[in-house]
């Protein structure tokens, strides 16, 4: 008998690609023998190559080599050689959607609130108004799922040994007691303000912490802010993300914004303050199964959440949601430490 092939599609922000890590379990769970291939974005692909649940990883490169209309046409037929007879998509957009249908896969399984969503075979309901790993798992379970699967984030770091040599050579002599702050976004109105991040990296630099800057390359001047004022080790764009993961699955504390950070610590149950300016955890996205997680926020603001995702800039133009105290980042990072006042 043909071995069942399979493609899981998620080719949305990195943090998602974390949030939709159960899935694969539950494909896996679903169908043992099959053959599962994973499409992805080149910024998730690292989160996926050592993850021994997946036979191939597929890179969609939608906003560079493989963008516009002769980009999908390309990559439909590469998918559909692959002859692969199901498909879970996981992404909504109406780009998917016809991509996935000119592929010819006979089974394409999208939600029900998917674009273009005629063009799949199947819909699910979406559970709404739950977190995201709940509302990606009903894909796969419908809302019958509570009792069929352990809904846990898996990532797979790398070993210090195959971390990139320059990765080896900036951590080289960090002691094993180091915070990683991590102070960027996409989106600004997710963004704490600098000077909270700067008073948190002292209170833990004169508690004899190792201070440890992750980020993207678009980080840097960030990071370069908050360098100036407290000695650190800035590793803002200049690693991997694979690499990222080993720092973060390694430290002893990870401070954020709701970012990937954020759900990179709850994969590997890192202790976690995340400052939630603009968004808010009951959009979905807050820390997930992580019993030392903390979330700090302001939710007395009328005007929070202003979104699910955040935005470029404020819509009422106070950026009140981003000046959160330094003072209650302090109180949970004590408290999820159980550092002495």
């Amino acid at each position: 008998m043909r071995t069942m092939n399979i493609l899981l599609v998620q080719v949305s922000y990195v943090g998602d690609s974390v949030l939709s890590t159960p899935v694969i379990s539950g494909i896996r769970q679903l169908f043992p023998d099959a053959r599962l291939t994973l499409m992805t974005t080149p910024g998730s692909y690292p989160l996926f190559k050592l993850d021994p649940r997946i036979d191939e990883l597929i890179v969609f490169d939608k906003r560079g080599s493989e963008k516009g209309i002769k980009g999908m046409l390309n990559k439909a037929g590469a998918l559909k050689a692959k002859q692969f007879d199901r498909v879970y998509s996981l992404h909504r957009s109406y780009r998917t959607a016809v991509l996935l249908f000119l592929a010819r896969i006979p089974e394409r399984i999208g939600f029900s609130d998917a674009s273009l969503k005629f063009l799949y075979s199947r819909r699910s309901e979406r559970i709404m108004d739950r977190h995201a790993v709940i509302s990606n798992l009903s894909l796969l379970f419908g809302d019958d799922m509570e009792s069929r699967f352990e809904k846990k984030l898996k990532l797979h770091a790398p070993a210090f040994e195959a971390l990139n040599p320059d990765t080896r050579e900036l951590i080289h002599g960090l002691s094993d007691r180091y915070a990683v702050i991590s102070p960027g976004s996409v989106w600004a109105t997710k963004i704490w303000h600098v000077q909270g991040f700067i008073e948190t990296a002292k209170f833990l630099s004169e508690r004899g912490f190792n201070i440890v800057l992750t980020g993207s390359p678009d980080d840097r001047d960030l990071c370069r802010k908050i360098s100036d004022q407290v000695e650190t080790v800035d590793l803002s764009g200049r690693i991997p993300i694979s690499d990222t993961m080993y720092i973060i699955k390694h430290s002893r504390l990870v401070v954020c914004n709701d970012s990937m950070a954020l759900h990179m610590g709850s994969a590997f149950q890192t202790p976690t303050v995340a400052v939630f300016c603009a968004t808010s955890p009951s959009t979905g996205f807050g820390p997930w199964e992580n019993p030392k997680a903390r979330v700090v926020q302001d939710d007395t603001l009328p005007c929070k959440p202003c979104g699910r995702h955040g935005s470029m800039k404020c819509p009422n133009g106070t950026e009140a949601c981003m000046t959160v105290p330094a003072e209650q980042v302090v109180e949970a990072i004590t408290d999820v430490l159980e550092l002495k006042p």
